[in-house]
């Protein structure tokens, strides 16, 4: 009864947040600032329905950085949630184009300035890359990304591809790796409490100090940082009991 008494809240929600979405990105479409408005300052109220808390933690001066790539760890369908906290604004995301047939959420996905790649097709990724470079010198975008490329689903962090890297690479902007707390087998929403989530926003990284040849090297030191500060978090963390 829990369960079906979540699911129609958070359907309730889920057209709200539609609608008040959809609005928002037809007075200003593709604006810089649509994904911080309809991720961290509405998608967040869905987290109590849910049953989690979360914790942000955020380097000082974040607001003041400037264009970035953001590397993030990719658990479960719930990171659309449980990570928008840590969306900042000028934050926009790199999906795959099959992304704008989901229901809902895959128009706004598109109207509200994220970028849509085809991975299918390995040139026409290479050449997205250098549009999202484009974009981010142009309109002084941020990106958002997951480097592992898919969900892990509780199998820790994955390998990283290096898409994320070039792209910081050739903007000649910061890495900013962002951690959330393990929690792929943590949420049941037949339960009223589904413990804490904790989210690390660490130091920007310098993307510059890497040749173009080493961008495998630096996917793998960023990678690392975070393998590590992911077990930290685990540690810190409450689970459900």
């Amino acid at each position: 009864m829990l369960k079906l008494i979540r699911l129609l809240v958070l359907g309730l929600m889920m057209v709200l947040w539609f609608l008040l979405g959809l609005a928002i990105c037809l007075l200003r479409p593709r604006h810089r600032t649509n994904v911080y408005w309809l991720s961290n300052r509405l998608l967040r109220f869905a987290l109590p329905v849910i049953g989690l808390k979360v914790h942000l933690k955020i380097p000082p001066g974040i607001d003041k950085l400037g264009p970035a790539v953001y590397v993030a760890n990719h658990q479960t369908n719930w990171d659309i949630v449980v990570l928008t906290c840590a969306v900042q604004p000028g934050v926009v995301a790199v999906g795959k184009k099959s992304l704008v047939w989901l229901p809902l959420f895959g128009i706004l996905f598109y109207l509200s300035g994220n970028i849509l790649i085809d991975r299918s097709n390995r040139a026409r990724a290479i050449d997205t890359i250098r549009q999202v470079v484009d974009k981010i010198r142009e309109r002084r975008l941020s990106i958002w990304m997951f480097p592992e490329g898919t969900r892990s689903r509780g199998r820790g962090l994955l390998p990283f591809k290096t898409g994320a890297f070039h792209t910081a690479m050739q903007a000649g902007v910061p890495i900013v790796p962002i951690v959330a707390s393990s929690y792929a087998t943590q949420v049941d929403l037949n339960r009223w409490d589904n413990g804490e989530v904790w989210i690390e926003m660490l130091a920007p990284v310098d993307s510059q100090q890497w040749a173009r040849d080493q961008v495998r090297e630096c996917s793998e030191v960023i990678r690392e940082q975070m393998v590590s500060k992911l077990a930290e978090l685990d540690q810190q963390a409450r689970r459900p009991t």
